[in-house]
């Protein structure tokens, strides 16, 4: 018996890896492609505990954005990049800690659209806008997020898994100026990034450069280079479990720990 053919959503380029798509299949989810599902499986190959990885930056948004929710006020969200819905994702943690918070999810993907409309098309506090975030000015100005982002307030913008995707010419340090330029005093950013640790991460960078064409692991110093001109928060750039963990790491950190890294910092 012969497996259906899949069925793409309108708009869908099913020749292409999609990062959205890849990411959902290392999370082990559906929303997802053959061409996709290739990728995930050369990483695995290279990184066993990838999905781990996964998680872990699922983990950490999670008490990012509650810290950001419960301890800094925070109550409008800008998740650039913001890939395919998932487990408790920006909204839902904000949400549950302050119904009033509202968040615009901005992903170049229609898929990315496609999937968050159906969650949220009965959420009036959050929306999902087609749009590349390399493009800052064009982001800023979109009307989704005009319409639920008030510029006047700090603003939580949050580039988890993203900036790695961003080649050195495409200038992720300008992306990430230009989105804190445009925020109050009083905003924070977060930042989640592959990490170079070594060679096993290089051998992971390797195999995402040969089969998505992206993935730039850069050094904790080079992570924490994004954070410049803003008061960063403790414990500063660390690797993702060592964020505000909820338990205790125990033991030494293994590879997978150490493969991203990430923080949070204030704008003064």
């Amino acid at each position: 018996m012969t497996e259906p053919e899949e069925q793409p959503e309108p708009g869908i380029d099913m020749s292409r890896p999609s990062i959205a798509r890849v990411y959902d299949a290392v999370l082990g989810g559906k929303d997802n492609y053959a061409v996709d599902r290739v990728v995930a499986d050369e990483v695995r190959r290279t990184m066993p505990h990838i999905s781990d990885v996964g998680w872990y930056n699922r983990a950490v948004l999670g008490r990012m954005v509650r810290h950001l929710t419960t301890e800094a006020g925070i109550r409008q969200f800008l998740d650039l990049g913001a890939g395919l819905p998932t487990l408790e994702n920006t909204h839902q943690v904000a949400q549950r800690h302050a119904p009033d918070a509202r968040v615009v999810y901005v992903d170049i993907d229609p898929i990315v659209l496609a999937h968050g409309r159906a969650l949220l098309e009965e959420n009036e506090r959050t929306t999902v806008v087609t749009a590349d975030l390399r493009d800052p000015k064009a982001v800023l100005g979109h009307e989704g997020v005009r319409r639920l982002i008030d510029f006047s307030q700090p603003v939580g913008v949050l580039l988890v898994g993203m900036l790695h995707h961003l080649h050195d010419d495409e200038d992720p340090q300008g992306v990430v100026d230009a989105y804190m330029a445009a925020v109050p005093s009083g905003s924070h950013l977060v930042v989640t990034h592959f990490c170079d640790t070594g060679p096993e991460a290089r051998a992971v960078e390797e195999t995402m450069m040969e089969f998505l064409g992206t993935g730039r692991f850069r050094t904790l110093d080079e992570i924490g280079a994004y954070f410049r001109g803003l008061d960063l928060l403790d414990p500063g750039v660390v690797p993702l479990p060592q964020w505000r963990p909820d338990a205790p790491v125990d033991g030494p950190l293994t590879v997978a720990h150490r493969l991203m890294a990430g923080g949070v910092a204030r704008k003064p």
